[in-house]
C-alpha cells in the first residue's frame, strides 16, 4: 500500500475559479437505525457513493508542474471539484487567510506494522458513526489545522452524505478521544487529518485504518504531508510521477466498501 506525503515548496500560477460550496449545512446525516453497535451515535453514509453533478473545472497535470507543490488556486468546495482533484492526485490546503491552494505532493511509502499499537489499546474503534464530530475535532485540537475552516468542514460532511469520504473513531467508552478521516475512491483513500485526546489514539486510528483498508480491498492510502508523526509510523517518500500512476490505477476501481475486521477492531 502507497502512501502520499511531502512538504509546499512553490505555487503554480493556474488558477481556479471560486465558487458556492454547495456545502450541507445539517448534522449527521441519518439516524441510527440499528445497524451501528452504539446506539447514542448516528450513522448515515451510502453505499456505493452517490456520484455528484460534474462542475467543469479540469485541473492541470500534476506531472507538468516541476517542483511546484500548489497546482491551482480558488475556493471551489463542490463535491464535483473536490473528488475531480482527487482522483488526480490533488487535494485543497487552505492556508486560514481566505485562499486555497490546490497541491500535489511528493508521496511515501508505508512499511511497518502497526499490530501491536492496536493489540495493546483499551479503546473501541468504529467507522463512520461520527464523521461531523472527527473533521472537526481535527481542527478544534490541532493548533496547525488553520486549513480545516467552516467551509471546507462542511464540504466534507457534503462528501460524507454521498458516500465519498469516511471516519475512523476512536472512543473511550461513550468519549471520542481519537480519530481520522479522508476520501475513498476505487481502491484510493486519501487520508485528510487525525486527532487525539488521549496518548496513542491517533496512532490507534491510524493502524485501524490500515488494517481496514487492507481487508477492504484498497491499494492505495494517500496521506498526503510527511511529518515526523507519519515518519514515525513507518511512511517514506516516494516519486510523485509512480503515485500519481498509481492513483489512476485505483479511481478506475469500482468503489470498495470500508470496513473493521477482527484485526483492526480493538
Amino acid at each position: 500500500m502507497l502512501f502520499h506525503a511531502g512538504g509546499r515548496r512553490g505555487t503554480s500560477p493556474n488558477e481556479l475559479q471560486d465558487s458556492p460550496s454547495g456545502s450541507v449545512t445539517t448534522g449527521f446525516h441519518g439516524a441510527y437505525d440499528g445497524v451501528g453497535r452504539y446506539p447514542w451515535r448516528r450513522l448515515g453514509c451510502p453505499f456505493p457513493p452517490v456520484e455528484p453533478p460534474r462542475t467543469g473545472v479540469r485541473f492541470p497535470d500534476p506531472r507538468d508542474i516541476g517542483e511546484a507543490q500548489v497546482v491551482a488556486m480558488g475556493a471551489d468546495f463542490r463535491a464535483g471539484t473536490l473528488l475531480e482533484a482527487y482522483r488526480h492526485g490533488i487535494f485543497p490546503w487552505p492556508d486560514g487567510r481566505g485562499r486555497v491552494p490546490w497541491c500535489s505532493m511528493e508521496p511515501p511509502r508505508w512499511s511497518r506494522s502497526l499490530r501491536r499499537t492496536q493489540r495493546i489499546t483499551p479503546f473501541t474503534c468504529t467507522v463512520d458513526e461520527a464523521f461531523r464530530d472527527v473533521v472537526r475535532a481535527c481542527g478544534d485540537e490541532r493548533p496547525d489545522a488553520r486549513w480545516i475552516i467552516p467551509a471546507y468542514v462542511e464540504a466534507f460532511v457534503g462528501l460524507h452524505a454521498l458516500g465519498w469520504a469516511h471516519s475512523v473513531e476512536v472512543w473511550d467508552g461513550r468519549e471520542l478521544v481519537g480519530g481520522i478521516y479522508g476520501v475513498a475512491i476505487g481502491s484510493l483513500f486519501a487520508g485528510e487529518s487525525m486527532f487525539h485526546r488521549r496518548t496513542d489514539a491517533s496512532k490507534i486510528a491510524f493502524a485501524t485504518l490500515v488494517t481496514a483498508l487492507r481487508a477492504s480491498g484498497f491499494e492505495l492510502f494517500d496521506v498526503q504531508v510527511q511529518n515526523p508523526h507519519l515518519e514515525s509510523l513507518g511512511c517514506v517518500e516516494i516519486a510523485r510521477d509512480h503515485y500519481l500512476d498509481a492513483v489512476e490505477r485505483a479511481v478506475a476501481r469500482g468503489p470498495l466498501r470500508l470496513k473493521l475486521t477482527d484485526d483492526a477492531h480493538p
